[in-house]
């Protein structure tokens, strides 16, 4: 591990993270009101507008993450709007063409390129003709670290060299420290640079959660690394107290919020997966609890088409486990390869 860790880009450093206490099951709401997806209080109203044909919504709701500099819900607002206009061609076409020259509008349409181009045989040829929408994107508004943040993934899925990479992660983080959705970037970056390097992706995560506000969504980064560790199924195994330390930080980010809140829901939803595999049945119901009626698509879309199905199954084995008797918090789950 010596030699791989030599050659990783200057971003990665080790550190270690607190371990924080969990808190036992509560009452669940029933299946049938369980939604996925659901958008917050400000996207739902311009999702509805997109549907009856209209972006004025959109654009005034991006502009206005823009003027408060609200990145993180800015970059959520722009994925959701993006996957909006890929079954909606007209309603982006429209918007593009009253405003050509608008940040907002120009961010959308980079990112549906880019989601578009991922999905595609001909990904890499693609790509490279997305390049110019980034630019564009990353030109309409200096400050804005989210066109960088499609800078990496668009990066990542050319095959990059690290140091360009390294140059894109620079100008990020200089437009925002402890934006998530490039950390998040970067950690897919490591993960497909050095394939099976956990060790190394964990250092990443557990580094940038250590740096970062104790608000930050970064601080559930070490979980993704761990999502990521237990799906993989290759590379050398990372000890038990590695994943419970990431367990645990994600565990405190969490109980800053309240329940039933949509704003946390991925997050949670992550920390549930990664809390069954470690067979922590208590605190994953407690995360359960804290869910509430929102499922995300991720991380179960990984598993299965019926990404809901899925999550009420995962539900359901908790259930059980916590009525069988096996309710006990604490760090002594063994994590195995593969799908639980």
């Amino acid at each position: 591990m010596v030699g791989t860790m030599a050659l990783l880009p200057p971003f990665i450093r080790s550190t270690r993270v607190h371990v924080t206490p969990t808190y036992p099951v509560r009452g669940l709401p029933a299946d049938d009101e369980v939604l996925l997806d659901a958008p917050d209080d400000r996207l739902g109203p311009a999702l509805v507008a997109a549907g009856r044909g209209e972006y004025r919504a959109a654009s005034e709701l991006l502009t206005a993450t823009r003027a408060a500099a609200d990145w993180e819900n800015r970059d959520r607002y722009v994925r959701r709007l993006a996957a909006f206009a890929g079954s909606r061609d007209e309603w982006y076409d429209d918007w593009h063409r009253a405003a050509p020259h608008d940040p907002d509008a120009l961010l959308v349409g980079a990112q549906l390129a880019v989601d578009r181009a991922w999905r595609s045989p001909a990904r890499a040829e693609l790509l490279r003709e997305v390049s110019p929408l980034i630019t564009a994107a990353a030109r309409g508004d200096d400050r804005d670290p989210v066109p960088w943040r499609l800078a990496l993934d668009h990066a990542r899925g050319a095959s990059a060299g690290h140091r360009y990479f390294e140059e894109l992660w620079e100008a990020a983080i200089r437009r925002a420290p402890h934006h998530y959705g490039c950390h998040v970037a970067a950690l897919r970056y490591l993960a497909a640079s050095w394939h099976g390097s956990h060790h190394a992706c964990f250092d990443f995560a557990e580094l940038a959660a250590q740096d970062a506000p104790a608000g930050s969504f970064v601080q559930a980064l070490p979980a993704r690394a761990a999502l990521s560790y237990l799906t993989d199924g290759c590379g050398p195994e990372v000890p038990g107290a590695r994943l419970d330390a990431a367990a645990d930080r994600a565990i405190a980010f969490s109980t800053r919020f309240p329940a039933a809140d949509p704003w946390p829901a991925e997050a949670r939803n992550k920390l549930m997966y990664v809390l069954v595999r470690l067979e922590r049945w208590a605190d994953a119901g407690e995360q359960l609890r804290l869910i509430g009626p929102y499922a995300t698509s991720f991380p179960w879309s990984r598993f299965s088409d019926d990404p809901l199905g899925r999550f009420l199954e995962i539900r359901d084995l908790v259930r059980h486990q916590t009525a069988s008797g096996h309710p006990r918090s604490g760090h002594g789950g063994r994590a195995r390869s593969g799908d639980h």
